[in-house]
């Protein structure tokens, strides 16, 4: 036993170095992956509300800032058909200001009665007295023209007089007669024009009564504009009218607008197919294709310095009149960056940046290479590789400790 004891020290001893020895050089081993070509599938997450592609605008009827009083209003969100009532309103204001208005139109009506009864009996006292001035006139004249001896002297003398007075009072008459019709005509013009200011003023007044009734323009979900308080329009409430009330969005033409991320937008454009469905819907799934993205990522809550992508994806129309899709609805969706069945790619670990362009590092024989390579689409954990690796090569995810402290 005392001789096997030193042995067996001997042997485990030259175990512990064994392992030792193969631990120190794993450890200096660097940490690689082999690139060969596999299926890959980048895609990112995002939500977003659905909304109508165009929408168009309804406004409280009537003429310009008349106001009125909403009576009555479907609810928000309700379906309406072409030609459906939305929202019916009363116009007090405009029943007082078309009782007023027909009141001066009536008291203009006398008024111009008046006025035409004044001017007739004008006219009419003018021609009388010009027919007496006439007829008196005539006889002076026959005097005036007599001879000295069928008439007496002083009858001619005052028949010459007569003849002057007469014929100058005939001339004040017949300017009077002028004056008379053309003040007249002036006056009846005054108020014809008050009248025709008051028959404008009852046709607005009527076309307001008339203009109480708001209808939808066509087939659509009503959507009820919100105030500067944010608060929409109820029974009771007084408007202007003019005034936007509510949109009336387009169903055949539904679109989703999502805000993804601005760090994970980087890749996205038009033309990426995207799958979606509403929150708490998984079954009710759709694909469709990105139509539009964004030129620059901005902030969409005060609160939050975060800067988001929008992205709109339409819709189906055949999939939102089998769900009952409505605008508001809150959606989740995939966008595919790539889905390919065989390409390369790298864990972002083992990219580096080195001024414009990305290099990895390569391990040849124990011998660490760096090389540039060409990135397709990045994703959060792998980035496709579009040159610069081929099958086969070691990449290194990690340099040793040694290295790193050099």
């Amino acid at each position: 036993m005392t001789r096997r004891l030193p042995i067996m020290l001997v042997c485990a001893l030259a175990c512990t170095l064994a392992l030792a020895a193969c631990a120190s050089s794993d450890a200096d081993a660097p940490v690689t992956v082999t690139v060969q070509p596999g299926p890959l599938l980048i895609a990112v997450q995002a939500e977003g509300q659905l909304k109508a592609v165009s929408s168009t605008p309804l406004m409280v009827p009537g003429p310009m800032w008349t106001q009125r009083q909403l009576a009555w209003v479907v609810p928000d969100g309700s379906r309406v058909k072409k030609g459906g009532v939305v929202a019916r309103f009363s116009a007090e204001q405009s029943k007082q200001d078309l009782s007023e208005a027909m009141i001066d139109m009536a008291r203009n009506t006398l008024a111009r009665e008046d006025k035409q009864a004044d001017l007739t009996k004008t006219r009419g006292q003018l021609n009388v007295n010009l027919a007496e001035v006439a007829s008196q006139l005539a006889i002076a004249d026959r005097y005036a023209n007599a001879t000295d001896l069928a008439v007496a002297r002083n009858k001619i003398l005052d028949a010459v007089q007569d003849k002057h007075f007469l014929t100058t009072k005939q001339g004040i008459l017949e300017w009077r007669q002028h004056q008379s019709g053309v003040r007249g005509r002036a006056e009846l013009g005054v108020v014809g024009a008050k009248r025709a200011t008051l028959a404008l003023k009852v046709k607005q007044a009527r076309n307001d009564l008339d203009a109480l009734e708001l209808r939808a323009p066509h087939d659509g979900i009503v959507m009820l504009k919100a105030d500067w308080s944010g608060q929409k329009p109820h029974v009771g409430a007084s408007f202007f009218a003019g005034r936007p009330f509510a949109d009336l969005p387009d169903l055949n033409h539904l679109q989703v607008v999502l805000q993804v991320p601005q760090i994970q937008a980087q890749g996205i454009q038009p033309g990426l197919a995207v799958e979606l469905h509403p929150l708490g819907a998984p079954n009710q799934g759709v694909t469709s294709k990105v139509s539009w993205v964004a030129a620059a990522a901005s902030p969409i809550s005060r609160q939050s310095p975060v800067k988001y992508l929008a992205v709109k994806v339409p819709l189906p129309a055949k999939a939102v009149t089998e769900y009952g899709w409505m605008p508001g609805m809150r959606f989740s969706a995939r966008i595919i960056l790539i889905d390919a069945k065989s390409t390369l790619s790298v864990p972002n670990l083992a990219l580096d940046t080195h001024g414009d362009g990305v290099r990895v590092h390569i391990d040849e024989g124990g011998k660490t290479v760096a090389r540039k390579v060409t990135l397709g689409v990045s994703g959060a954990a792998r980035s496709q590789i579009v040159s610069g690796l081929k099958s086969g090569d070691r990449v290194i995810l990690e340099t040793p400790a040694k290295e790193k402290a050099s």
